[in-house]
């Protein structure tokens, strides 16, 4: 990646970022706090992910921030990914009808460790054709939990079966586990996006805390798909700790370390 400025690695991450919050004590009225937040003087971000209860929530927010260009997507099969590809797709049609624009369906990692690797394919054809059932594009990003895959392999493997049954975009982890995003689980994802010509998204969420960070992930991407490639389109930044640290930096203050991501 040719070099940048905090303040250009800071905004292309704003506008890259799903701003997030999963969390077992989230309300109604802590996701209109965060929807407030999406606005800042720098622009918003990409998207806000929330668990499907609180989708109409988030809407009437980010519509009453003057926000309405900001996705909304909700997680599914989550955390443990372990659901049946039917209860999935259910789950999948409530959310869709609430509001949301995207779902992060959790892969059955579990299922590929112990060799059923035609869960995986079985899970995601299922919620591909949920998403296709909208009236409108419905973005599927499919989680690997790379993390608990470990292994450069199966992390690989994961993915080519989520490319093969239609995922738009490969994201690291659900946040829930001990391990999230790492450079070696991201450039196992990398490879199998460049393998299917860069037109698979690649979502880095786990974790993410600081503007360091956010620059080893961009660096990766730009070496595999090049820097036309980095944009909300294809490139997304889960975290519930980032936004201040950006704004903090596109406000020309001191960059701040951040806190730690609470899912």
């Amino acid at each position: 990646m040719s070099p940048r400025s905090d303040t250009a690695v800071a905004l292309l991450a704003l506008r890259c970022l799903d701003l997030t919050s999963l969390k077992d004590d989230d309300s109604d009225t802590s996701i209109e706090t965060l929807a407030a937040r999406a606005r800042t003087p720098h622009g918003a971000p990409a998207a806000l992910c929330v668990y499907p209860r609180f989708i109409g929530a988030a809407r009437r927010a980010l519509q009453a921030a003057g926000l309405p260009q900001v996705r909304l997507a909700t997680v599914v099969n989550f955390p443990r990914g372990e659901a049946s590809p039917s209860d999935v797709a259910r789950e999948i049609d409530a959310a869709v009808a609430a509001g949301a624009d995207e779902i992060d369906v959790v892969f059955p990692w579990r299922a590929l460790l112990a060799g059923d690797a035609a869960a995986g394919s079985r899970l995601v054809a299922a919620s591909r054709r949920a998403c296709d059932a909208a009236d409108r594009t419905v973005l599927l990003k499919v989680i690997l939990e790379s993390g608990e895959l470990r292994e450069p392999h199966r992390i690989v493997e994961a993915g080519r079966i989520a490319v093969e049954q239609g995922a738009d975009f490969l994201k690291t982890s659900t946040g829930k586990v001990a391990v999230n995003a790492t450079p070696e689980a991201v450039g196992a994802m990398l490879q199998v996006i460049r393998e299917h010509g860069g037109q698979v998204g690649l979502k880095v969420a786990g974790g993410l805390t600081g503007l360091a960070e956010v620059k080893t992930y961009l660096a990766l991407a730009a070496e595999v798909c090049g820097e036309a490639w980095l944009t909300p389109r294809r490139l997304r930044f889960g975290a519930s700790g980032l936004l201040g640290v950006l704004v903090s930096v596109l406000d020309g203050d001191a960059p701040a370390a951040g806190t730690p991501a609470s899912y």
